[in-house]
């Protein structure tokens, strides 16, 4: 395969391939050697460049001895190809989570929109797991490790990026769990609305219809690949990378930037809504 440009697909496909690397106990190098590949190879497909074909992949992954469900899932990443990648977990098990925390930990810039529900990263521990109770597609067997892949998102919110959150007002008046759950998430939101790195702004019900009624998503940007949208179904998850598709969003974020509340608004709004509840 030649080399190319890195994308959402090759990233996941090199994350996967390192940590197969790392539980030889082996370094980059010494693997290289073994493999009769040049280290800068190696490093290429780690970041998500190709530079290989499949029968070295193959070769690579046995070498590697990891387990069978693991390399074809490696695989199946290394043959898609395209300006978006979607990800259908077979069983709920949070590797769909996996990709997107992947993506989230090389982000310097989030911007997300979120229309019914809290932004996930802003979520607690309790209204994830009442938004988890209701899903359809996690099953018993599978809820805790949901959840818990779910919450270790939120690890992320950290000065080292910058975030900003459009919310429409009625994903704060939506219950979710018990009342003290619901306070405790408001209560959430204000306390993270004063980091200097995060932005929550309101996108008010009174404006009526809006750009954002498409639905949620999120734009992610890095500092050495193009921007990425994350949109999420109930059975599968989309990356974008193409630059058309990443100015349509682009566009919907400017639009809901121009009609939502200020930050000082904003909290104004939550807190409102909060006192109502005491």
């Amino acid at each position: 395969m030649p080399k190319r440009s890195s994308s959402v697909v090759g990233r996941e496909f090199g994350n996967g391939v390192r940590a197969a690397i790392e539980s030889t106990g082996m370094t980059q190098r010494e693997l290289a050697e073994v493999l009769g590949w040049q280290e800068a190879k190696l490093s290429d497909m780690l970041a998500g460049k190709g530079g290989v074909n499949e029968l070295e992949v193959v070769t690579l992954l046995a070498y590697c001895r990891i387990p069978l469900a693991e390399r074809e899932r490696l695989l199946a990443l290394f043959r898609e190809s395209g300006s978006y990648y979607v990800q259908i977990p077979e069983d709920g098990v949070p590797d769909q989570v996996r990709t997107l925390i992947n993506q989230e930990k090389e982000a310097t810039e989030i911007t997300a929109w979120s229309m019914i529900l809290v932004p996930g990263l802003l979520q607690i521990y309790e209204y994830i797991a009442a938004v988890t109770a209701k899903a359809r597609t996690v099953s018993a067997e599978n809820f805790a490790a949901t959840v818990a892949a779910r919450a270790a998102r939120t690890e992320i919110l950290d000065y080292s990026r910058t975030f900003t959150f459009y919310v429409h007002e009625q994903a704060l008046w939506l219950p979710v769990g018990n009342e003290e759950v619901w306070r405790e998430q408001l209560a959430h939101l204000l306390r993270l609305s004063v980091r200097k790195y995060i932005s929550i702004r309101i996108v008010p019900r009174s404006i009526g219809v809006h750009a954002g009624v498409s639905g949620d998503f999120r734009l992610m940007k890095f500092p050495k690949y193009p921007p990425v949208v994350y949109i999420e179904s109930v059975k599968c998850c989309l990356f974008f990378d193409d630059k058309d598709t990443v100015e349509t969003y682009e566009n919907i974020l400017k639009d809901l930037a121009a009609v939502a509340l200020d930050e000082e608004e904003s909290r104004a709004v939550i807190n409102s809504i909060l006192e109502g509840l005491q």
